[in-house]
């Protein structure tokens, strides 16, 4: 990394530059929104934008001094961090129906946040930030991964007490083998696993909410709870709006302070009764989520899924969704996952890559479309952001096209966070030069190549529909990518990526 100037010369440059600007010598680029997902000319973007790009070493308040590389606005890309899983699983539960996803639900974010990473871990709170890249055939063009690490959630470890509030639809449409029984099995686990010290209530609701449990201790408690969950039965309609805000109300009145409150909303999404919008919900306990930072944790089930609505409500619920589709899938997320998890790292996390103009030429993530912030917003604390808890890793891959013969500096990412008690800012940054780039996808290490064609297979996916432009390299059809997933489960020996392998070659037989 290169020095960092004083601030003296820092202020200079942001005073000749406005100067500059108001002379009308500044040429422009577009203002405010990130990049745009449809490829970000790096010279020659029209109006820049507000924004500030990150910090060369991330101070708290994020007043650090900068580097003259990273005060370009043209070149910055903004998003607010995702741990969602669910698109992926819901793509393999269609192929294993025999049925293509439908490409409105394909989120390459999700394809390629599915599986494990190798990324350094921080030794305390916070994120690490991994930045590394590889060329793939295409001329000049890189993929660029941006990797983010939490530290490690131990089995057992100290942990504050959770207090959770299942949300648990109970529709006619819950009666399918795979839906409510699965949640019941799951739930009956996970109360076995919870602390002594922990909380639950349960909310139900078909066409209308009820709260069955209000907030319980497990101690003492655990037969009560069980039974209370025996008897969950299937009703009649879809009330989901209903039951998210009973669930939110009930949460609120069992509130334990110095513990994770979250609401656990189990569901197929297919919302047929009351209020049925995403954002119409959200509004409803937009209070109880801000005043009291009440999280959601959105679980999906059934082969007909209401992905949209699920996934707007966790994105916007300041929470995540995963889906799951087996006892396998569920025990893995009620019994090990949960448990685990339920205290939370960061709050309203974003994250913000700068590319330098001296190298890069375009570039354009993949996926996070419902989840770009505006640049100038980054380091604005009231813009929402992502909750992530210990043990996750965030990923975001970039198609970058680099000047020809480029070297030295390519990008600077960073990382701001929220203490999840304090709300202090913090932030964390790294680096990628030119000469650090594999030369090839395939000589890069076989974690990244897993992300790789992870986010291809969903760019396949989602070839079907015009909107989205191909990725720089993608392999020609289906067949050469279940090649390279077969040949990385060898090498990974690792089981979710030889299920990667048989999604893809379900799709192959698919399209054929």
């Amino acid at each position: 990394m290169q020095g960092v100037p004083t601030m003296e010369r820092f202020r200079t440059r942001k005073a000749l530059l406005a100067l500059m600007a108001a002379s009308g010598l500044l040429l422009t680029a577009c203002s405010g929104g990130g990049d745009t997902g449809e490829g970000s000319k790096a010279a020659d973007r029209p109006e820049y934008g507000a924004g500030e790009p990150a910090p060369a070493h991330g101070d708290e308040d994020g007043t650090s001094e900068r580097d003259d590389r990273r005060e370009d606005p043209g070149h910055l890309s903004t998003f607010a961090l995702d741990v969602d899983t669910a698109s992926y699983d819901y793509a393999r539960r269609s192929l294993a129906d025999g049925r293509l996803p439908d490409p409105s639900t394909v989120r390459p974010e999700e394809f390629v946040n599915s599986f494990r990473q190798d990324y350094e871990r921080p030794d305390g709170d916070g994120f690490s930030v991994t930045v590394d890249g590889a060329r793939t055939d295409d001329e000049d063009w890189s993929l660029v991964r941006v990797g983010l690490a939490t530290r490690t959630a131990e089995r057992g470890g100290e942990r504050p007490p959770a207090a959770l509030t299942f949300v648990i639809d109970v529709s006619g449409s819950m009666a399918e083998p795979g839906r409510l029984d699965l949640a019941k099995e799951s739930l009956s686990v996970m109360t076995d696993r919870l602390h002594d010290d922990d909380s639950v209530a349960l909310v139900t609701f078909s066409d209308e909410a009820e709260t069955v449990l209000p907030m319980t201790r497990l101690d003492g408690n655990r037969d009560e709870i069980q039974d209370a969950v025996s008897d969950l039965d299937t009703q009649d309609s879809t009330n989901l709006g209903a039951g998210v805000e009973t669930g939110y109300e009930t949460a609120v009145e069992g509130l334990r302070e110095g513990a994770t409150n979250r609401v656990v909303l189990i569901s197929d999404a297919l919302a047929n009764t009351g209020d049925t919008d995403a954002d119409s919900i959200l509004e409803r306990i937009s209070g109880e989520r801000r005043e009291h930072g009440i999280t959601l944790f959105g679980v999906g089930v059934g082969s007909d899924y209401g992905d949209a609505l699920m996934e707007r409500l966790a994105d916007k619920g300041d929470g995540h969704t995963v889906y799951v589709s087996d006892e396998d899938e569920a025990r893995k997320v009620f019994s090990e996952q949960l448990p685990r998890n339920v205290d939370l790292t960061a709050r309203d996390a974003k994250a913000q890559v700068a590319f330098d103009p001296e190298t890069v030429e375009e570039f354009r993530l993949i996926g996070y479309d419902n989840r770009r912030v505006a640049d100038e917003d980054f380091r604005d604390d009231r813009v929402d952001g992502g909750e992530v808890g210990p043990g996750h890793t965030v990923t975001a891959l970039y198609a970058v096209r680099t000047e020809p013969g480029a070297r030295g500096h390519l990008a600077t990412a960073t990382v701001r966070w929220l203490d999840p008690e304090t709300r202090d800012p913090h932030e964390e940054t790294g680096d990628l030069e030119a000469d650090a780039l594999h030369g090839s996808l395939r000589a890069a290490p076989s974690r990244f190549q897993v992300t790789a064609v992870a986010a291809y297979f969903a760019d396949t996916l989602r070839s079907r529909d015009d909107r989205y432009d191909r990725l720089p390299g993608a392999p020609v059809g289906f067949a050469e990518l279940a090649d390279r997933a077969r040949v990385l489960s060898d090498t990974t020996e690792d089981g979710a990526v030889r299920e990667l392998a048989r999604a893809i070659e379900r799709a192959g037989r698919q399209r054929d």
